[in-house]
């Protein structure tokens, strides 16, 4: 057997549908299921498991595996392996996981998220898992390594993406997967990227609504290159005023949303709440 390439079942279709270019690396594998852990009492939600690469492990290694396949022909697929298989602690949804998570997914309190992620997807994927109240508590992803290294930006190169996942949980890099583990293989490199300790306690803590301060992130991040003093002043009630909660917050009203850290943006969300 070629141990450089996965097993013939889980191999994909020529042409990718979707955004999908299916996992075909076992070194690869391994670190995702590394990454995973093992809960035999432990549920899993996978978004898009194709042919069930990750899928079979998965239900190996935790008591429950939730698996959304959006591609009707995969799911079929997937479904026909699983009974197969006689796999009974997998439960498959056919269906787009924007429109079925979570009320229709019955999830537990407590679960993790595994997950090969459409590359199209990642952005809005994480704000609706993390922005619910049904949020997972860990997430190990494969995603582009461009995305993965945005979500643990520090300043001065903070951005959107990295102050809403690292507001929600502690993400870290766990490895670079190049192209060549992907069947067919993507333009760009991926990583596997994990987010830990998820949850609402920062905000609870810092006692500022969600909502204002993705807000004031929105409206700041909008004009990027802009500096606070103008990007903040629409949202902040004019420039003498967004001058003067800046100034309450110690931050200068020339430095650029991408300076700043998330500590410092809570601050000034919170002071302009009051």
């Amino acid at each position: 057997m070629n141990r450089s390439r996965l097993p013939r079942h889980s191999a994909a279709p020529r042409t990718p549908r979707l955004g999908q270019h299916f996992l075909a690396s076992p070194a690869a594998l391994a670190m995702i299921l590394k990454a995973a852990g093992r809960d035999s009492q432990g549920t899993v939600l996978e978004i898009g498991p194709g042919r069930g690469v990750l899928t079979l492990p998965l239900a190996e290694r935790f008591g429950a595996v939730i698996a959304v396949e959006k591609d009707e022909r995969l799911a079929a697929t997937l479904d026909a392996i699983l009974k197969e298989r006689k796999i009974a602690n997998v439960r498959l949804h056919a269906g787009d996981i924007l429109d079925l998570f979570p009320k229709q997914l019955n999830l537990p309190d407590h679960y993790a998220v595994v997950a090969n992620i459409p590359y199209y997807l990642t952005g809005r994927l994480l704000r609706v898992l993390l922005e619910s109240p049904a949020r997972p508590k860990r997430m190990v992803l494969l995603v582009q390594r461009e995305v993965a290294e945005r979500m643990v930006a520090k300043p001065p190169h903070m951005n959107l993406l990295a102050l809403s996942v690292q507001a929600y949980g502690s993400p870290h890099i766990v490895a670079e997967i190049p192209s060549t583990a992907f069947s067919p293989p993507p333009s760009v490199a991926s990583a596997i990227i994990e987010v830990r300790e998820i949850s609402n306690d920062f905000f609870t803590h810092q006692a500022v609504p969600p909502e204002k301060f993705f807000s004031l992130l929105r409206a700041a991040f909008s004009g990027k290159r802009k500096m606070l003093i103008n990007s903040l002043a629409k949202p902040l009630g004019g420039k003498d005023r967004a001058r003067a909660l800046l100034g309450e917050s110690k931050l200068a009203a020339n430095k650029r949303p991408e300076e700043l850290s998330l500590n410092d943006w809570i601050t000034l969300a919170r002071i302009a709440s009051h």
